[in-house]
């Protein structure tokens, strides 16, 4: 009899533990009139061809790539 209120009451307190860890939620409210989508950065690739188009090369193209990137202006 005791052995079996042992089992009752770890499988309780077992299924507390789990019933405790519940799921974030996988997305955020957004105001309205804003992207759900988060905001995509230009890829390698393409920064890559505008540096090649300005002929950039060494630390300024480092630089250019960066910059480009990051979403920063070129100057």
């Amino acid at each position: 009899m005791r052995a079996a209120a042992v089992v009752v009451l770890s499988l309780l307190s077992c299924g507390s533990a789990f019933a405790t860890d519940t799921p974030r939620p996988t997305t955020t409210a957004t105001p309205s009139g804003a992207s759900a989508t988060p905001v995509k950065h230009t890829s390698l690739k393409a920064c890559n061809k505008q540096a090649d188009a300005k002929s950039l090369t060494g630390p300024a193209r480092a630089a250019f790539v960066k910059n480009c990137r990051g979403g920063k202006p070129s100057s």
